[in-house]
């Protein structure tokens, strides 16, 4: 029998229109942020902007609403058509003054996007991701020149006539996988990370290697851990601060365990019934990992058949 399609991860689903062909008409942007329509997203630093509730809702401002210091004009990027609004991120720095009638507060989205709507998570993520980019990238990489926001903010253009060099959004590509021996998994844990936590084995992908290689490099590395077969799962945007987390399931072909370049306190096998029993405890429902775990547990014959595989 086939399987429902993998429903989208926390952070992820097409629920942002996001209009792209709109981006490079500098008159439309203008009017469109001008029009009544238009609504903020304001981020502060890595914060979002929430109304207390259950569950608590983004707080989309009419630009009226945000004001700004005299040093300079509304910075603003627009993300696309969301609940009938056309959108804008837009960073409110520490001396700005965010006027609502409807209160809020700024939050870290790690902590309360599990609470959130999807659709509202999905729209808070793109607009921090998207905040952070311009944040970091205030100067030309090559020459060293300020750039300038173009194409509704989804490009930086270098000042500097000589160069002209163009910036686009970046996304830093990530691995983490659940590897299995049949009826084990494999996790290790940080020792950064709240007591007793473990969760399936990541790092980022690195120059000159495919996803699958660096699947295979990733859990030698940290675990020692030879990997034959491996199968992708899902992605999951992660702004936090700028990862494309792209999951998988692999085939263990060894099991002995060995911390080779020491990234980790500490990696062990647990069985369905240790995972079951709440030993140990797993990262947030918010992350793909967790979805490989749950996956795992609930699917067991697919994960069974894919570790049996020849």
């Amino acid at each position: 029998m086939p399987h429902d399609p993998v429903p989208p991860n926390v952070f992820s689903g097409l629920h942002v229109e996001r209009v792209a062909h709109r981006r490079r008409d500098a008159a439309w942007i203008a009017r469109t942020l001008a029009s009544p329509n238009a609504r903020l997203v304001p981020v502060q630093g890595s914060l979002s902007l929430l109304a207390d509730g259950n569950p608590p809702r983004p707080l989309l401002l009419d630009p009226a609403e945000c004001r700004l210091p005299e040093s300079g004009p509304l910075q603003s990027i627009y993300l696309g058509r969301f609940g009938g609004h056309e959108c804008f991120a837009c960073a409110v720095t520490g001396d700005a003054v965010v006027a609502s009638a409807h209160g809020g507060e700024f939050t870290d989205l790690h902590k309360v996007g599990q609470l959130l709507d999807r659709a509202d998570a999905t729209l808070l993520a793109y607009a921090r991701a998207m905040v952070l980019w311009h944040h970091n990238h205030r100067h030309c990489a090559r020459c060293g020149a300020p750039t300038s926001s173009a194409d509704g903010g989804h490009v930086l253009c270098c000042a500097n006539e000589s160069c002209g060099t163009q910036q686009f959004p970046r996304l830093d590509p990530a691995i983490i996988v659940l590897v299995s021996d049949g009826e084990r998994c494999l996790l290790g844990r940080q020792a950064s990370w709240p007591a007793g936590r473990y969760s399936a084995i990541a790092g980022f992908v690195e120059p000159g290697e495919s996803l699958e290689d660096a699947v295979a490099r990733e859990v030698r590395e940290e675990t020692g851990v030879i990997v034959g077969e491996i199968r992708y799962h899902s992605s999951q945007p992660w702004p936090f601060p700028s990862s494309l987390m792209l999951g998988f399931y692999a085939r263990a072909e060894s099991t002995d365990i060995e911390l080779v370049d020491r990234e980790l306190e500490d990696a062990r096998w647990f069985s369905r019934e240790d995972l079951a029993a709440g030993r140990p405890p797993l990262p947030s429902r918010l992350s793909v990992s967790w979805r490989l775990i749950d996956d795992w547990l609930r699917n067991p014959g697919d994960q069974e058949a894919t570790a049996k595989a020849p």
